[in-house]
């Protein structure tokens, strides 16, 4: 079932990396899963930049035009789907290294699960007040990190000592994603397709 292992990642993550791992789901159902999770920052974020504003210190809250948000929140929808994607791809690809036997499902398993506290970080956007999301999103990040260092062992069957190296070789890997997404970002707006204030 789409979203049942969420409660489960937050309340026994270690019991519920074992019961992911002894009933594997087909990649429609982990692409299922990507596909809704990557909505609640996307729809979140476009619906608190066009409709609430966000506060920047003092002054009135800053919008963006609606069709603006509608287009970064598009583009931000995309590009996390594409990073759980690439993220998956290259734990994939890492795991021989560490002699584990490589499996997408299992890989993009562990990449969907592990994303999911970043991306409900992303309720926090209805509150926009930068340290407000910043305190959340250091919490998400924290927790994320937390379900890769355990559920690299277990999914990847591994041994601890080996998941812990796994695990941070992941870490840097997905850092270096995030940049490559901020870079095009950068690239985006340099073009004219920065967003549009009111």
């Amino acid at each position: 079932m789409i979203l049942n292992h969420i409660w489960g990642l937050y309340a026994h993550p270690k019991t519920e990396w074992h019961t992911i791992d002894c009933n594997h789901e087909s990649i429609s159902a982990s692409l299922s899963h990507i596909l809704i999770i990557a909505l609640v920052p996307s729809v979140c974020m476009f619906y608190s930049t066009a409709f609430i504003g966000w506060s920047i210190g003092v002054g009135d809250p800053i919008f963006l035009s609606v069709n603006s948000a509608a287009m970064m929140s598009i583009a931000t929808y995309f590009a996390l789907v594409t990073g759980v994607f690439a993220l998956a791809y290259l734990t994939n690809w890492m795991s021989q290294t560490f002699g584990a036997k490589p499996n997408f499902v299992h890989a993009l398993e562990l990449a969907a699960y592990t994303a999911t506290p970043l991306f409900m970080v992303g309720f926090a956007a209805l509150y926009p007040h930068p340290w407000f999301i910043m305190l959340v999103g250091f919490a998400g990040l924290a927790w994320s990190i937390y379900l890769l260092y355990t559920g690299v062992p277990i999914l990847m069957h591994i041994p601890e000592d080996q998941g812990f190296i796994f695990a941070s070789s992941v870490v840097t890997v997905g850092l270096v994603l995030l940049v490559a997404i901020l870079a095009s970002t950068v690239i985006l707006w340099s073009v004219g397709f920065g967003p549009a204030f009111i």
